[in-house]
C-alpha cells in the first residue's frame, strides 16, 4: 500500500479540522505567545468559554498554523522569538490566504507610539498586558461580530451604501471610489460605513468606538486616528489636506462627499493621485526585490 505524501496528509488533516470546527460551530482562535504560563492561562480560559484554540510559541510556527487552520481570529504577541509579532502581522496581511483574518495584538508595550505601530502593521485591535480575561473575551467577540456578521443592508432598508462617487460593497469589505475598487480592512470598512450613515454630520469619537469597535475603551482616541489616517491614504488626493474625511477638532469626524458637477471637477485629482500611488508602490516593490 502506497502511503500518500506527508503534505497531502497535512492538508487533509487541516481540512478535517476545519470541517469539524464548522460542525461544532466553535470559533477557532490561534494564540501566538512565547510565555508558556500566559499561553496556557489564556488558552484555558478561551477553551472554557467555548473556543477552539491552537497555540504557537514563536512566529514561524504561528505563521504555519495560520495557513494550516485558517483561524477565525489571531491573538498575536509582539515580542516573539524567530519572527517578531510586527513582522508576522505584516506577512499575514500580505498573504491573500490570511489577509482577512482579524488580528488582536497582545503586548506589554502600551504607549501611543506602540499602538500606532501595531495598527500600522495591520492589527485590528490592541490589548496591553496585564489585562483582564473578561476584557479580552469582550474584544474577541466584538472582532468576530464585525467580521462574520450578515451583510449590512439585510435588516435595514434605510441604510446608505451608495452616495456620490462612493459605493460600499459589504460582501467583499470593499469600496468603489470614483468607479475604481478600493480594498479595505474590516475596521476601515466599518469606520467608513459608520461615517457614511451620518454623512455631513460630525460623529463623536465615543459613538465611533462603540459602533465600530463594539466596546468603549477609555480615552482610546488614537485608535480612531490611526484608522482615519489609513482611510485618507486610500480615498484622499492629498491625505495631509483631507477634503472628504474631515476632522472637527474637539468634536469628531465628518464625511463630506461630492455630488453632481463637483464629482467631475474632482475626478482629475483623484486619477492623478491614483497614478502617483501606483508608481510609488511599483517602485517600492522593485527596491524590496
Amino acid at each position: 500500500i502506497r502511503r500518500p505524501p506527508r503534505s497531502t496528509l497535512d492538508r487533509s488533516s487541516a481540512a478535517s479540522d476545519v470541517y469539524k470546527r464548522q460542525l461544532l460551530m466553535k470559533p477557532c482562535i490561534l494564540l501566538i505567545e512565547d510565555d508558556q504560563d500566559m499561553r496556557d492561562l489564556v488558552a484555558g480560559h478561551l477553551e472554557h468559554t467555548g473556543f477552539d484554540v491552537q497555540k504557537a510559541e514563536d512566529g514561524i510556527k504561528g505563521q504555519a498554523l495560520a495557513l494550516q487552520y485558517a483561524p477565525d481570529l489571531i491573538l498575536l504577541d509582539l515580542m516573539l522569538p524567530k519572527v517578531d509579532g510586527l513582522t508576522l502581522c505584516q506577512r499575514l496581511r500580505r498573504d491573500e490566504r490570511t489577509s482577512a483574518i482579524p488580528i488582536l495584538m497582545i503586548t506589554a508595550l502600551g504607549g501611543i507610539k506602540d499602538k500606532v505601530t501595531g495598527f500600522n502593521s495591520g492589527a485590528d485591535d490592541y490589548i496591553t498586558k496585564p489585562f483582564d480575561l473578561e476584557e479580552l473575551q469582550v474584544r474577541i467577540k466584538a472582532l468576530l461580530r464585525r467580521t462574520n456578521r450578515a451583510p449590512l443592508g439585510s435588516n435595514n432598508q434605510q441604510e446608505i451604501l451608495d452616495y456620490g462617487p462612493l459605493t460600499l460593497v459589504p460582501e467583499r469589505f470593499e469600496a468603489i471610489w470614483f468607479e475604481s475598487p478600493v480594498r479595505l480592512t474590516h475596521l476601515e470598512f466599518e469606520l467608513l460605513h459608520c461615517l457614511m450613515q451620518r454623512h455631513g454630520q460630525t460623529v463623536a469619537p465615543s459613538l465611533i468606538l462603540k459602533e465600530v469597535w463594539g466596546y468603549e475603551p477609555d480615552d482610546d482616541i488614537e485608535t480612531i486616528r490611526v484608522h482615519v489616517r489609513h482611510l485618507r491614504t486610500k480615498l484622499e488626493p492629498d491625505p495631509r489636506k483631507p477634503r472628504f474625511i474631515k476632522t472637527v477638532y474637539g468634536a469628531g469626524y465628518c464625511l463630506e462627499l461630492p455630488t453632481g458637477d463637483k464629482i467631475s471637477e474632482i475626478q482629475p485629482s483623484i486619477t492623478q493621485a491614483r497614478e502617483t500611488n501606483s508608481f510609488k508602490n511599483n517602485t517600492d516593490e522593485r527596491v524590496i526585490a
